[in-house]
């Protein structure tokens, strides 16, 4: 809704300026009629935009979460909309969002729904969490969606939580091993290497390779060869990152984190999961199967499902099932496809989706374990592998000499 400052004639002939919210001109013009003013000239200004502190606003899934339990469990014990957040006003502990449930109280305040005033502040509230709160309004259940998003945020950080702490193992183990590497080979390894030399004796080839590998690294990582590398790292790194900030970045790196060996599964697994519950709890919430969709497509997280989904969606737009075409994009897998087919017979699709997720859910904690005791042995594996053949490398001169001196 834009705000214009406008001029308007009196019935008495007076000019009266003033501003107000309308979605156009000729709908300002209208309310001022109906205030029995008549429109002589009408501006757009540019509305002030809420702050958040530090410029963005974090505000956590849980802190969101724990909003909507608190919201449900005040209108469920018949508490009104204003007088419940101002209970919620003074218990919430994150900043930003007590700043922002302010405001949303301060609008409902002065006449605005529910809904309006919390799309006032998309950096916080998601298309798909005021879409719900629209449908629970219009429909009277307004207790209940708050409780279902509730879940939703709750399995959604949950599942979140599970995927980062499964990467961080093995990305500290990984980072560790190639520290500890590069230490020994750029610090350890060249004091020995003129010890080596004074043997005058041919050196063996892994150990001539392994001191070639130390020139080369040392070089890499000391002055003044460093700084420019790192220059050159920095620039690649500023272009890879404006290459996938483009919908054709972001496309490719999709489809290959979805064929990824190892964690492709586990990606794939994830973005189903997540299309199956963010769509079964719209649909449950009453919102319309096209809307469902396209918000399903907004929030996936993944291009490559954000288009099969926005495909469905055309299919079921020309008056298809939504069995068919979830079968046709090729992406989801015949469980899903099936558990929809079933939904779509006994007219309960929402609750097939979210058995759907809860399955997927299951199958990612599964795929977590997996994809950890694979890892684990892999990673000490290859540690055992490259200092060991450093070590053997540092030692077969001095068994050399040794059998020399024999």
């Amino acid at each position: 809704m834009a705000l214009f400052s406008y001029k308007a004639k009196s019935p008495t002939g007076a000019v009266i300026t003033g501003s107000m919210e309308a979605e156009s001109e000729r709908v300002l013009a209208a309310k001022l009629r109906a205030q029995k003013l008549t429109l002589l000239s009408a501006t757009l200004e540019k509305k002030k935009g809420f702050k958040y502190p530090f410029g963005k606003g974090k505000v956590t899934t849980k802190d969101l979460s724990v909003f909507c339990r608190q919201f449900a469990t005040m209108i469920s014990a018949g508490v009104p909309v204003l007088q419940s957040l101002n209970i919620i006003y003074d218990q919430v502990e994150n900043k930003t969002l007590k700043m922002v449930v302010g405001k949303i109280r301060e609008d409902i305040g002065s006449g605005s729904t529910l809904t309006d005033a919390l799309a006032k502040h998309p950096n916080i509230f998601s298309d798909l969490f005021i879409n719900m709160v629209k449908a629970g309004e219009a429909a009277g259940i307004l207790e209940g969606i708050l409780q279902r998003l509730s879940s939703y945020l709750e399995k959604s950080d949950s599942l979140r939580r599970k995927i980062k702490s499964a990467m961080m193992y093995p990305l500290v183990v990984s980072s560790i091993a190639v520290a500890v590497t590069i230490f020994l080979i750029v610090f350890v390894i060249p004091t020995f290497k003129s010890v080596f030399e004074s043997f005058g004796h041919q050196l063996p080839l892994p150990t001539r390779i392994l001191l070639n590998i130390s020139d080369f690294m040392k070089k890499f990582f000391l002055p003044p060869q460093i700084i420019i590398e790192i220059g050159i790292i920095i620039t690649i790194v500023i272009a890879l990152k404006k290459f996938l900030s483009t919908r054709k970045g972001r496309l490719l790196w999709n489809s290959i984190q979805l064929k990824l060996p190892l964690f492709g599964i586990l990606v794939k697994k994830v973005a189903i999961a997540k299309f199956a519950r963010t769509l079964g709890t719209l649909v449950k919430a009453g919102v319309p199967i096209l809307e469902a969709l396209d918000i399903t497509a907004k929030t996936a997280g993944n291009l490559v499902i954000e288009e099969a989904v926005m495909k469905v969606r055309s299919s079921i737009k020309e008056g298809e099932s939504i069995t068919e075409p979830l079968k046709a994009c090729g992406i989801f897998p015949p469980m899903v496809t099936q558990m929809v087919s079933v939904g779509e017979e006994t007219g309960t699709v929402d609750d097939m989706l979210i058995k759907s997720a809860d399955f997927y859910d299951d199958e990612v904690d599964t795929a977590i374990s997996g994809l950890t005791s694979v890892i684990e042995p892999l990673l000490i594996a290859f540690m055992g592998i490259v200092i060991g053949s450093i070590v053997i490398a540092m030692f077969m001169p001095m068994f050399e000499l040794g059998g020399i001196v024999g």
